[in-house]
């Protein structure tokens, strides 16, 4: 089935300064926006960004049908922009509307509505260093109706604000022994609201603390890191790049399968395990050279610098040598178009 996405322009704003604007305040001008009703997708239009008009009892409100992606259009060297792996990202998407019972959107709706909203804002792609426009797709359930109960009726939406780094400087990270993020059988895998509200008082307990984020554990023993934050975390020691297995508490992180394709094509030995946080503070105790890193859309790679166990802190390696910077660079080179994009990773809108 085809889709016919109407257009509603907006008077161009000019964009000044770009880098000064803090992480996800600012948006476009235009956003895009589709309705769920009768069993099927409809409405589909490109709009002037707006607050949304919504009923209290709205289910997204209430139970927690609330599913999003992020992810990135660069500009190319050549003056194209591309958009970072959006095949990928979908699939994802996906994966966690079916994981919150939510309906798939088609595959040709999201790639037309996502081509056609970053073409129409696309002078808001930064063109400098590190800039990036994050692009956040996401679904809601609109149906009024208190009850609990899958949603009828939904919202499917993307909207984009242009951003930099979202860290300044390397991390400080707790290893984290008394909160989980995810449980076997749960949610983990999917990128959902609920997630991400349950992580913030650990979180907001580590910044009291004098951290920046907290590297999350496994619900059962405590023992085995899984993500770092928001992040998929990686650890490079004893030539290896060593990351935490997907599974179903574990987020399938586009940047985490990236780096770590580039890192194989490099030669470097990849594993993909389970890794204990006692394996990491041994080698730091031993002089080894630990890289630890997060990785994610809006981080890319995050250098951590300390990371702590109880009231012990162990420094990690963040000198400009490093294997993560140069995986960041391979990285950052084939977005912007300086290297081939041999895997396809870039659809040129």
């Amino acid at each position: 089935m085809e889709y016919t996405i109407s257009i509603t322009p907006q008077t161009e704003r000019v964009v000044t300064d770009a880098r000064s604007i803090p992480f996800g305040k600012v948006p476009t001008e235009h956003m895009f926006i589709a309705e769920y009703r009768n069993g099927e997708w409809q409405n589909a239009r490109i709009t002037p960004f707006a607050n949304l008009t919504m009923s209290p009892f709205a289910l997204c409100l209430h139970y927690g049908q609330t599913v999003f992606e992020g992810m990135k259009a660069f500009a190319m060297q050549d003056g194209k922009v591309n958009i970072f792996r959006p095949d990928k990202h979908y699939d994802r998407f996906t994966k966690s509307l079916q994981r919150l019972c939510m309906p798939s959107v088609p595959k040709n709706l999201f790639m037309e509505a996502l081509h056609q909203l970053i073409q129409l804002d696309a002078n808001w792609v930064p063109s400098d260093g590190d800039g990036s426009l994050y692009i956040r797709p996401f679904m809601i359930a609109s149906e009024d109706r208190i009850g609990v109960k899958a949603s009828d009726e939904y919202l499917f939406m993307i909207v984009c604000s242009p951003a930099y780094k979202y860290y300044a400087k390397p991390l400080k990270v707790k290893v984290e022994t008394q909160f989980v993020r995810a449980a076997d059988g749960g949610t983990g895998s999917a990128k959902c609201g609920g997630n991400y509200g349950a992580a913030l008082l650990p979180s907001q307990m580590a910044r009291e603390a004098g951290y920046d984020q907290v590297l999350w554990t496994d619900s059962k023993t405590h023992e085995f890191i899984e993500e770092s934050g928001t992040m998929n975390v990686m650890f490079y020691m004893d030539n290896t790049l060593i990351t935490p297995p997907l599974s179903g508490t574990i987020l399938d992180g586009v940047t985490r399968d990236s780096l770590l394709t580039l890192a194989r094509e490099k030669g470097i030995k990849v594993e993909e395990r389970k890794i204990k946080h006692k394996e990491i503070i041994d080698a730091l105790e031993a002089g080894k050279r630990v890289e630890a890193f997060g990785a994610g859309t809006a981080a890319v790679v995050a250098p951590i610098q300390i990371i702590a166990v109880g009231d012990k802190q162990y420094k990690c390696y963040i000198e400009p040598d490093a294997i993560m910077y140069q995986l960041q660079d391979e990285l950052f080179n084939i977005r912007k178009g300086i290297a081939p994009d041999t895997h396809n990773w870039n659809y040129i809108v």
